[in-house]
């Protein structure tokens, strides 16, 4: 891998390790570029917190020690600052006035609710609902037309266990738009490493039938998922498999001379 941007840190409860140890893994494994993305706080005007995203008052911490590392190692490799986050239309403007003063370089949208926490559950939990699999696509549509967003983040988290032709219309009309727009499906390594439900066979033969590209997105949690070599040559062989041309680099997040 040249590049990943999906890569998270202690801040979000549940990944582990000092931001320098994610820096110098992804270059002892080669990479030109890193980014890192994690849970992008929210403020919600019930006061409710997120047990599984940064706090607010982090985001300074998030930064300085970001662009510090970014200047250190600027001569082995190009550091880029953003998130991934949820795309709730009604959460928007606080967010966006929440992040205005600060570098932002780039998003990426991870769908893990459908609505504001904690009024929605996790897509990744079985559900047989027809409305929240059509949800989730309207929203991951919605959310990529924005123009917030750089890609989607394991864009078959919803874990639908209905009615597999309804589930294969929908993957369609997903995979369809983001065909379309040229944008990647990811391949998530976190979920090949783990053996969970996605990246989905399901979901990658419909991509390869329209003709989709794709990008392997670490989904790093701790250091070490940037320079494992297994997990990362499987990620390789599942494009093969499905004959999904990889990109390298997201457009204007290239590594830099």
């Amino acid at each position: 891998m040249f590049a990943n941007y999906h890569t998270h840190t202690s801040r979000c409860g549940h990944a582990r390790g000092e931001d320098r140890e994610y820096v110098e893994h992804a270059i002892s494994s080669g990479m030109k570029v890193l980014g890192f993305s994690d849970h992008c706080p929210w403020i919600y005007d019930d006061g409710y917190v997120s047990g599984s995203r940064m706090l607010p008052s982090e985001l300074d911490g998030y930064f300085s020690s970001l662009l510090s590392l970014k200047k250190e190692y600027e001569k082995d490799i190009t550091i880029y600052i953003g998130f991934e986050a949820e795309y709730i239309p009604d959460q928007m403007e606080a967010q966006d006035a929440l992040l205005k003063d600060y570098p932002v370089d780039y998003m990426i949208l991870g769908q893990h609710t459908n609505e504001r926490e904690p009024l929605s559950p996790y897509t990744g939990d079985p559900t047989p609902d027809e409305a929240d699999l059509v949800r989730y696509v309207d929203l991951c549509i919605e959310g990529m037309g924005s123009g917030r967003y750089k890609y989607l983040a394991h864009p078959d988290l919803l874990n639908f266990i209905g009615n597999s032709q309804f589930l294969d219309e929908q993957f369609t009309r997903l995979c369809t738009y983001l065909k379309e727009k040229e944008l990647p499906v990811e391949i998530n390594l976190l979920g090949v490493r783990e053996g969970r439900h996605y990246s989905s066979h399901r979901f990658l033969s419909i991509a390869q039938k329209l003709g989709c590209k794709a990008i392997i997105g670490c989904d790093a949690h701790f250091p070490e998922a940037l320079s494992d070599p297994d997990p990362i040559k499987v990620c390789h062989l599942i494009a093969e498999r499905y004959e999904l041309p990889l990109i390298d680099y997201l457009p204007g997040l290239e590594a830099k001379e």
